[in-house]
């Protein structure tokens, strides 16, 4: 089992435990603004989502992980890896993505827990570029997108939603670039 460790956080698998913490994070509109069409999802919904991303650490070798705050143990929300197949005109492709709980916003706890993911799916497991989708307006994201060194590549349309949003890359060769 893959578990990554920042200063202030822990990068792991999931457990039962986190679905009610995730559940919560789920139903927050203010968090859900940007997902898709930006409905909230309830505790099932969130146990079939974390269903699914433990399924893909199984079929990929990668997976998003639950994001633990190291000081309190508290589920943050999530960070990792995905084959984005909601917009098939990227693929092939690996995306980065992010979903923490309102209270843990702007204190860099979402550069710090995706710079780890990004780190890990470059170096441990040799992708050669990695992706991340924001809806255009979504400038949190997108400010992380530039702090991880990646640059807008496309703009497009969801076509689950119809919401435009813009596509940011970095290759492999970018990226052991920008880490040197």
């Amino acid at each position: 089992m893959v578990t990554l460790e920042t200063p202030r956080l822990i990068l792991r698998r999931w457990r039962e435990e986190d679905i009610a913490p995730m559940a919560a994070v789920n139903a927050d509109p203010d968090v859900m603004r940007w997902i898709r069409d930006g409905s909230v999802r309830d505790e099932q919904q969130t146990r079939d989502g974390v269903r699914a991303w433990e399924s893909e650490w199984e079929s990929q070798g990668f997976g998003l992980f639950a994001v633990e705050i190291r000081a309190t143990g508290e589920l943050a929300g999530f960070t990792g890896l995905a084959v984005p197949g909601y917009l098939p005109e990227v693929l092939p492709a690996v995306e980065i993505g992010w979903r923490l709980g309102r209270s843990h916003w702007g204190r860099g706890l979402a550069t710090e827990a995706a710079a780890a993911a990004l780190r890990y799916g470059f170096e441990e497991r040799g992708l050669e570029r990695i992706v991340s989708i924001a809806q255009v307006g979504n400038d949190a994201s997108e400010r992380i997108m530039t702090k991880l060194g990646m640059r807008p590549v496309r703009e497009t349309v969801n076509p689950n939603g119809g919401r435009r949003v813009r596509v940011y890359a970095l290759t492999s060769d970018q990226y052991a670039t920008r880490a040197r």
